[in-house]
């Protein structure tokens, strides 16, 4: 394998089998960098929404005024 690239050109080691690997595989690499960037936005959705939530509940509770170690 190595030596059936060693006579190609520098373009086509460095810009042809990219652009091939991109036009052939574009699709699941498009769908799988989607699929992890959705992941990691509902999760910080998740940890948000959560934030949200105990403080709302300690506020409103007055969790925040008599905490001690037992309450967790």
């Amino acid at each position: 394998m190595r030596r059936t690239f060693a006579g190609m050109p520098w373009w086509v080691k460095w810009v042809a089998i990219p652009l091939l690997v991109l036009f052939v595989f574009g699709g699941v690499i498009t769908s799988i960098l989607g699929a992890l960037i959705s992941l990691v936005f509902k999760l910080l959705l998740f940890v948000a929404l959560v934030g949200g939530l105990v403080f709302v509940v300690k506020k409103f509770t007055g969790g925040g005024t008599k905490s001690s170690s037992r309450d967790w």
